[in-house]
């Protein structure tokens, strides 16, 4: 069990720094944010921390500068979002995150104050968990708190290395309910437990499928992922992208658990995806010359059927399809509104990966209507197949 901020006495922040890691890698549209889900859950962390008299520090990255300075990555525009949702005042942002303005900056912050430091990643020592800059880093503050789950699963600068140089590193409150939320389902989910796995590739998710197939009663496959467990069974798939280097290991999950995996049985398919071929819905295999870019109408009944009982968990994680399209988009939308439906009806309901947050908002399905959102896809499917988060294990323990 990790420390968490809440397990620090509180006269133990009044007039400390505290460097807060956070993951505000957002959307950002001719200089606003344009979806702010990431920031609004730190918020929590970042009052409670301010409310007990400590100056807070905030860290983030933003996309993949690699190691220059790109103007169109810089947070300043999240910290003009953050001074409009935080009920602590304004707050203060500085165009670097190391170096002698950075700590005069700091120097002078009140008990309560706010200050954004600039990209993380403008400096290539942040990836490379370079020990000097760990040291400025860990320079700045007094207490280092991990809110970014989402990064979590890096060995970097900022989630790793300068956490070692603390005496006080605690979780932050977004980064203990992922704990508390994914925990009970890599140990203990409640039963019936049904996986729903989509997205692009079983590479990104090979450690969390061979834990959660085991576990699970039902698993329901999808998305790019569903066509190597299909091409593995010897059913044409066209020109579908299969992982051959995964087929081996499909063709020996189905094998032994023929009962619990279900797989698309009919597809939407079209010639490609820049092409403006006609747009078809087809049962069985897919022809030569196409690809299948969502499921079709029977999976997608076969599998709401499986997700609307109402009982036990559901974790779902990566979309049915090229979602994004509209013609693509029916097998994602339906599996996220009978999510709801599930949620509705007393299951306990988990996604992961922002692609799914995505989904969940074209389907129309409010936040309130799952139990938890993961803010971390890479880091929860990590987790989830019972591996080590660097950004976790160096925190305190209790």
């Amino acid at each position: 069990m990790k420390m968490s901020i809440t397990d620090l006495p509180d006269e133990n922040y009044s007039g400390r720094k505290v460097f807060v890691r956070v993951d505000f890698n957002v959307p950002i549209d001719r200089g606003k944010v344009s979806e702010d889900y990431r920031i609004r859950r730190s918020i929590p962390t970042i009052e409670y921390i301010a409310k007990r008299g400590a100056s807070v520090i905030l860290a983030s990255h933003l996309g993949r500068p690699k190691g220059r300075v790109v103007r169109r990555l810089s947070l300043k525009p999240i910290a003009d979002r953050l001074s409009n949702v935080l009920k602590v005042g304004d707050v203060k942002f500085v165009d670097d995150c190391i170096g002698s303005e950075v700590k005069y900056i700091i120097s002078r912050l009140e008990k309560g104050e706010v200050l954004l430091l600039e990209n993380l990643r403008f400096h290539k020592d942040e990836e490379a968990n370079d020990r000097e800059f760990c040291k400025e880093l860990a320079s700045l503050a007094d207490i280092y708190v991990n809110d970014a789950f989402s990064t979590s699963h890096r060995s970097h600068a900022s989630t790793y290395g300068m956490a070692q140089l603390f005496d006080y590193r605690l979780a932050g409150l977004l980064v203990q309910k992922e704990l508390e939320v994914l925990s009970k389902i890599r140990e203990n989910p409640f039963k019936p437990f049904i996986v729903i796995v989509g997205g692009a590739k079983i590479k990104d998710k090979i450690s969390a499928l061979k834990n959660l197939i085991n576990k699970a009663d039902r698993v329901l496959i999808g998305g790019g992922v569903a066509y190597t467990f299909l091409a593995s069974k010897g059913i044409s798939i066209g020109d579908s992208t299969i992982e051959e280097e995964f087929l081996d290991w499909a063709r020996e999950v189905l094998t032994k658990n023929e009962e619990k995996i279900i797989l698309p049985e009919d597809h939407v398919i079209s010639q490609g995806i820049e092409k403006k071929g006609r747009v078809r819905m087809i049962p069985g295999e897919i022809p030569k010359g196409y690809i299948g870019l969502d499921i079709g109408q029977r999976t997608s009944a076969r599998f709401t059927h499986e997700i609307m009982s109402g009982e036990g968990t559901i974790f779902w994680n990566g979309p049915m399809g090229l979602f994004e399209r509209d013609e693509f988009s029916h097998g994602t939308i339906d599996i996220a509104r009978a999510l709801s439906l599930a949620y509705w009806r007393g299951a306990n309901t988990v996604i992961g990966g922002g692609d799914t947050m995505a989904a969940l908002r074209k389907a129309e399905v409010l936040e309130t209507e799952v139990d938890f959102v993961s803010t971390g896809g890479g880091a929860s499917l990590v987790y989830l197949g019972g591996d080590e988060l660097p950004g976790i294990s160096v925190l305190s323990d209790k």
